[in-house]
């Protein structure tokens, strides 16, 4: 049995948004497409029909593997979680001790992680690092680049 994951109220709604998408508009557009390859004639050689098939498959695997998230997903209230250490759906703020630069991230699920909002997935090396830590401890973190060196200087919920 697949694993349970972790997602938030809104986390899980937009995955529930994208799978109503896919089987409601793209899946009705596929198929329309699909039916019209088909008229084109001879389907062995018909590039259209082939390739609207190829599409299909292609989106009736990503909607069982959305149908799989949604029913693994177990919601989460951010405000439930405390804020006395670093954890799931909790905002953290770094003092970056390498360059005296303060930065702040967000530890969301997998699902829900995006860089550009300051939201990183729990499972990054960041994030690893951070999870239990508490406000004044001194974190050093292995990256690629070379060894990072933070201090927590805040944990709040999301």
């Amino acid at each position: 049995m697949a694993q349970q994951f972790y997602i938030s109220r809104e986390g899980l709604e937009k995955l529930k948004a994208e799978l109503h998408e896919l089987k409601s508009i793209k899946r009705p557009e596929l198929s329309r497409k699909i039916s019209e390859a088909r008229d084109f004639g001879d389907l062995k050689e018909n590039a259209e029909y082939h390739a609207a098939k190829e599409a299909l498959a292609l989106l009736e695997a990503k909607i069982s593997q959305l149908e799989e998230k949604v029913r693994r997903a177990r919601v989460i209230d951010p405000k439930s979680i405390s804020s006395e250490q670093v954890a799931l759906y909790t905002t953290v703020q770094l003092k970056d001790l390498n360059r005296n630069m303060e930065v702040k991230y967000t530890l969301v699920s997998q699902e829900e992680s995006d860089f550009s909002q300051g939201k990183i997935s729990v499972t990054s090396p960041v994030a690893k690092s951070l999870l239990g830590k508490k406000v004044g401890e001194v974190v050093e973190i292995q990256v690629p680049a070379g060894t990072m060196k933070y201090e927590i200087m805040a944990i709040e919920p999301m």
